[in-house]
């Protein structure tokens, strides 16, 4: 007997070549759609508007918003690597482990990180536009 549930499928087989573009292309819209699932997500794309129009407000200039974007993309990024991390370590502990609690903790102390990066950018530029 398999602990695994999905122990019964077969392995895909590998894609390669320019068919290898459009799988990625798949997996990355299949991890969107999971990653839509997580609430911390759905504030972080609220976000995003909201820091637009506080740029905006700001008389932020091209260059800030291009920072603001490459920022955003971070965090996406950030939060996506701390969910995958959620989602191995329920599935090695389902039960309370220490190792599990840090895994945790680590992946919440990055996304917490690149939230402040933004949080930091934003507040330079409203800084620069008021001191100005």
């Amino acid at each position: 007997m398999s602990l695994h549930p999905d122990a019964s499928r077969a392995k895909p087989d590998r894609v390669t070549g320019i068919a290898h573009i459009f799988a990625a292309t798949g997996y990355s819209i299949g991890g969107i759609r999971r990653l839509w699932q997580e609430t911390a997500f759905r504030h972080i794309v609220l976000g995003l508007p909201v820091c637009t129009g506080v740029l905006a407000l700001a008389g932020a200039r091209v260059p800030d918003y291009c920072v603001l974007v490459i920022l955003f993309f971070g965090l996406v990024a950030t939060e996506a690597l701390n969910t995958a991390i959620e989602c191995i370590v329920d599935h090695l502990a389902p039960h309370w482990a220490e190792f599990a609690r840090d895994a945790k903790d680590l992946g919440s102390l990055a996304t917490m990180c690149m939230l402040a990066a933004n949080g930091v950018f934003v507040g330079h530029v409203v800084w620069r536009a008021i001191s100005a």
